[in-house]
């Protein structure tokens, strides 16, 4: 059983966000009739500070990895914490078909015990082989969708989602939004509201892409296993969200590391280790040294678990590269 935050704000999260989240998982499953996604649940501290329940894709020819995640953590009886909740969709669709584009989207709600609250939105398309159509078509729906905010959001997504060492960027549209707050009658609206756009735009462009399904070529599969070596890279070394709920506990580690592929290149994230900055380099050695000797590496959740583990202790051992 989850204990729930209390506040009226984190309960219209939570049950929107929920809303969301089946609302995602029913068009994903009309995009892929016969997909069964299972619903996997976890608790914080058995409970008590809550959890969430996570719907993964089972094994199909339509998707790679395929993860929508709601969760609602809360530290109402712990006067030692600053954070009160937090609620959370966070969602990563990785296709099979070569040619059909990645997405990320998170949208959470945040209540600290100074009283500061905020909302953070983060929507990114992320294709291995590149559609000028598909990143203008999505990038269309950022601006509708986001209005005033949309250069502050697109300013601040280019940052996150550049990779300084490899001079790239993880996608080709990236939207990011920290410490939104609008205002007390429109932002929760317009958090949802951008969540289900996000979801509309993206099925749009999957519909799109199933619907002529030439067989991929040797070349095309190449570059998404090495696109997706990439995005490997940059959640595991960037991307302080995962950083951090890896970091907090270890009661959701498989659900944590939702967003990596089914399968990367070893080789050629082998070949990045000399590119990382030199705090990171024993990082991407010892996730090199933890997958088998083979150049394309199938990440299975036993090997997520032990990713897990790899990431805690480079952080215990190099506690200044967090601060």
């Amino acid at each position: 059983m989850r204990l729930l935050a209390t506040s009226a704000k984190a309960k219209f999260a939570l049950t929107h966000l929920s809303q969301v989240q089946q609302y995602f998982v029913d068009k994903l499953k009309k995009v892929s009739t016969g997909t069964t996604f299972n619903g996997i649940e976890w608790l914080r501290d058995n409970g008590t500070h809550g959890g969430g329940e996570r719907f993964e894709a089972t094994s199909n020819d339509v998707f790679n990895r395929a993860s929508v995640n709601v969760s609602q953590v809360q530290y109402e009886d712990n006067p030692e914490k600053a954070f009160l909740s937090a609620t959370a969709l966070s969602t990563i669709i990785h296709p099979q078909y070569p040619l059909a584009p990645s997405v990320h989207l998170h949208v959470s709600w945040t209540e600290l015990k100074n009283g500061q609250q905020y909302w953070r939105l983060m929507a990114d398309l992320n294709p291995a082989i590149v559609d000028d159509n598909d990143t203008a078509l999505f990038n269309e729906m950022l601006k509708q969708s986001s209005g005033e905010f949309f250069e502050s959001g697109i300013e601040q997504g280019n940052h996150y989602f550049y990779i300084p060492a490899l001079n790239k960027h993880r996608g080709v549209s990236h939207f990011y939004l920290e410490g939104f707050t609008g205002n007390e009658q429109t932002s929760p609206l317009f958090a949802i509201d951008f969540a289900k756009n996000v979801i509309d735009c993206y099925i749009d462009i999957l519909t799109d892409k199933l619907s002529c399904l030439p067989p991929p070529s040797d070349l095309a599969l190449q570059q998404q296993v090495d696109y997706h070596t990439l995005y490997f890279y940059q959640v595991l070394t960037l991307d302080k969200g995962t950083t951090a709920g890896l970091l907090i506990h270890n009661q959701n580690d498989v659900g944590t590391l939702g967003s990596l592929p089914a399968y990367i290149n070893r080789d050629l994230l082998q070949s990045w280790i000399a590119d990382s900055p030199t705090p990171q380099q024993p990082l991407v050695e010892a996730l090199v040294e933890l997958l088998p000797s083979q150049k394309i590496v199938h990440i299975t959740p036993e090997k997520k678990a032990e990713i897990a583990m790899v990431i805690r202790r480079y952080y215990k051992n190099n506690e200044r590269v967090t601060d």
